[in-house]
């Protein structure tokens, strides 16, 4: 159960390390550090705030959970149309002697359990131009109403409801004014706040009316489409900026967010991979799934581990087509992470695109793990089963470590990152350009001449 949790975050190909970061860490931080920005002035750091938890939360809701539940919804209706949306639309490409809608079908058409799934290629190969033209538009659904929500609708809520909140308040402030007392025996005139004052023992606070709370791309990884998604989503932010210094302020924030969400992370990820290789001396490019698994062990134990020649084409969809191979860690492993789908009588999906290259690197990433073990067992020279299978294990424990320190360590520094140090980074920035500390948007010029003056 917990290798499966720090798996998931740790996977920066999945949504799972966005979710821990945007939801658990970045957002409650951000509106800390948004108040704490702007309490010189109580009516802004109100209505900072409160923009922020509005539009940091509903953001979240769009960008984690709308293209998903786009898709499901675009997927029924292209089964409506009779067709399956599972099959790739790289597979128009025909990659010779490896893969390509017309080598699967030739490939798969006398493989028992596939029939389905090659009469899914026979009628998009058929039906070349419709196929690709409803998943031209599940694509562009995905992309166009996240970011649309996410650019356009949200920060333009948020902003009317601002402006709503201040346009109450400047109507009651006028109401009061215009209501007077007029007193004969001093023909003195009194506005209502002033007899309000004069009939208590103490000045009250100031009363604060609030407002309520209210083909390549078309088969890309959720994740993939987010980074796309956040981009539009950081273009929509900039255009609907309400002012020219807080459109230079939101573009500072919306690109560091950008690299921190989806660069950092695989960068980060491969320094301390480095770093656990030459101070532990051990591999960590293995999922703590796989080097939890007794299976894994067993198999190095017993030299029984059984991989594809090289990472070559060829050499690995040979290997995953072979029934004989079937039950082996290596297929196993593949489709338990996403290298390769299996349809239910374990024969690979040919509707499924093989990334070759992801494919290869993990059956390295294996390859080197047993070798390391092998080499280790070499030098020390130990003797008798049960001493190398201790050794064995103490080295795979050292791994599966290693790795969940630096899944944490990912997470928690690139939370860190995202959650303190680039609003702080925002906020001199923003000090800078606009000579302020409060928000941009909110600040009334005609209220910052009267300062001035």
């Amino acid at each position: 159960m917990i290798n499966s949790i720090i798996s998931a975050i740790g996977n920066n190909n999945s949504i799972y390390p966005l979710l821990v970061r945007d939801c658990g860490i970045e957002v409650p931080t951000k509106v800390y550090k948004t108040y704490q920005q702007n309490k010189d002035d109580k009516e802004i750091a109100y209505l900072a705030t409160r923009e922020r938890i509005i539009d940091e939360y509903s953001t979240s809701a769009v960008w984690l959970g709308g293209i998903p539940l786009i898709e499901r919804v675009a997927n029924y209706l292209i089964k409506k149309k009779k067709f399956n949306p599972e099959v790739n639309l790289k597979l128009y490409t025909e990659e010779n002697g490896v893969q390509g809608l017309k080598y699967n079908i030739e490939k798969f058409k006398d493989i028992a359990g596939a029939e389905e799934a090659v009469k899914d290629l026979e009628k998009v190969l058929q039906n070349k131009e419709q196929y690709k033209r409803l998943q031209g538009n599940k694509f562009i659904a995905t992309m166009a109403i996240p970011i649309a929500l996410m650019g356009f609708v949200i920060p333009k809520a948020v902003f009317a409801l601002t402006a709503s909140t201040r346009a109450k308040k400047e109507a009651l402030r006028k109401q009061r004014e215009a209501t007077t007392f007029n007193l004969p025996e001093r023909n003195v005139a009194f506005s209502s706040r002033d007899v309000f004052d004069r009939f208590t023992l103490k000045r009250p606070k100031t009363i604060s009316f609030n407002g309520g709370f209210a083909g390549a791309v078309c088969n890309l990884r959720t994740v993939d489409k987010m980074a796309i998604t956040d981009g539009g989503y950081a273009v929509g932010r900039v255009a609907t900026a309400r002012k020219k210094n807080e459109r230079i302020d939101l573009a500072f924030k919306m690109l560091g967010m950008m690299y921190l969400n989806f660069v950092a992370p695989k960068q980060i990820e491969k320094i301390l991979g480095k770093i656990s290789k030459q101070i532990f001396n051990v591999d960590v490019d293995l999922d703590p799934i796989i080097l939890g698994d007794k299976e894994l062990k067993q198999a190095i134990l017993d030299n029984t581990l059984e991989l594809p020649k090289s990472n070559s084409a060829k050499d690995l969809l040979e290997f995953v087509d072979n029934t004989k191979n079937s039950k082996t860690l290596f297929v196993k492993y593949a489709s338990q992470f996403n290298k390769i789908k299996l349809l239910d009588n374990d024969v690979r999906d040919p509707r499924a695109y093989v990334d070759i290259k992801d494919l290869g690197a993990f059956r390295d990433s294996l390859y080197n793990f047993s070798e390391s073990i092998k080499k280790l067992k070499l030098k020390t020279n130990v003797g008798g089963k049960g001493s190398v299978a201790k050794l064995i294990k103490n080295y795979i424990l050292k791994a599966r470590g290693a790795k969940t320190f630096n899944i944490l360590a990912n997470v928690g520094l690139s939370s860190y990152l995202l959650a303190c140090v680039l609003p702080d980074l925002q906020f001199a920035f923003r000090e800078l350009v606009t000579g302020s500390k409060l928000e941009p948007g909110l600040i009334i010029d005609d209220k910052n001449k009267k300062k001035k003056a």
